[in-house]
């Protein structure tokens, strides 16, 4: 028995309108051509689909079967359809996300609660467990975006830069480097340094200071959570370099100082890398949007 789609909605059909006329006219078709594909159908079936005599028109036990069958299959089948239309028109989608940066959580969660409201079929997660292995991870299409500072050339990733950031020292308030309008290299070379725990060659205190001058801090201390860090710092165990956002309320408060890396600042971009192909896919270029606005609005804040 050759049983198409076409044949489910037919008996679904004829089912709720009770009537072979008002069958064909909600699948659109005449009712010469309804009658010729049920014969055809009871032909394939080798029984009787339908009690003829009864008004309204009545399933039999073979019919009723089929029924069972249309009503499982059919929403299945509308939803598939339903979600590859959206697939066509850019609606639907997975944006699934790997971050380098371990201070991005502070501007990335705005951004995304905004992006879910606009584009609520898009499937959206984040895999913190990636953080060290994300560039591979998007070539092999594991994820579909990486946050990260350090722009590499990769055929077909594209590194979309999103925002320039400040990464600033921080120390206690009665930290002796409170006296300075700015620290230099040569500071860190007696303090306890905390980062978060990445690679040296993927910090920018490192890479944009203290590796180019060759200086060591005295110690150095790797700590994950942001939180952590500055309660650390505030209690006089250590210093620190973050990006600007993150101490944009800190920084106002009794317990620290900040000062610029250097006489001039040190200045960073971030960028959020991408298949080539997927760039532009609408909800992708509206999140790239919100990733280069809405930080910028939290720094100024």
């Amino acid at each position: 028995m050759h049983l198409e789609f076409r044949h489910l909605r037919t008996i679904k059909a004829i089912h709720d309108a009770g009537g072979l006329a008002r069958a064909a006219g909600i699948l659109h078709i005449t009712q010469s051509a309804l009658s010729h594909q049920v014969k055809g159908l009871e032909d394939q079936a080798g029984v009787e689909l339908f009690v003829r005599r009864s008004k309204p028109l009545r399933l039999s036990a073979a019919g009723m079967k089929l029924l069972r069958l249309a009503e499982r299959i059919l929403p299945e089948i509308d939803a598939v359809e339903q979600e590859f239309d959206a697939l066509r028109k850019g609606r639907a989608g997975r944006l699934h996300i790997a971050i380098e940066c371990h201070a991005c959580f502070d501007w990335l969660f705005p951004v995304l609660e905004q992006f879910r409201r606009a584009w609520p079929e898009i499937d959206i997660d984040i895999r913190p467990g990636l953080a060290f292995n994300a560039l591979p991870a998007l070539a092999r299409e594991e994820v579909d975006l990486v946050i990260s500072s350090d722009p590499e050339k990769i055929e077909g990733i594209v590194f979309n830069p999103l925002f320039d950031y400040s990464p600033t020292f921080i120390a206690a308030s009665n930290s002796p480097l409170a006296a300075k309008p700015y620290v230099v290299a040569e500071d860190f070379a007696d303090q306890t340094l905390i980062t978060y725990p990445v690679d040296r060659s993927r910090s920018d205190v490192f890479t944009q200071l203290l590796t180019p001058a060759r200086v060591e801090p005295k110690a150095h201390r790797k700590v994950e959570l942001t939180t952590v860090i500055l309660m650390l710092v505030a209690s006089g165990r250590g210093v620190s370099v973050l990006p600007d956002w993150v101490l944009r309320e800190v920084k106002y408060q009794p317990d620290y100082i900040t000062r610029p890396v250097t006489e001039k600042g040190l200045t960073k971009r971030l960028y959020a890398a991408t298949r080539e192909e997927d760039a532009t896919e609408p909800y992708m270029a509206h999140f790239l949007r919100l990733a280069r606005t809405e930080p910028v609005k939290l720094q100024r804040a």
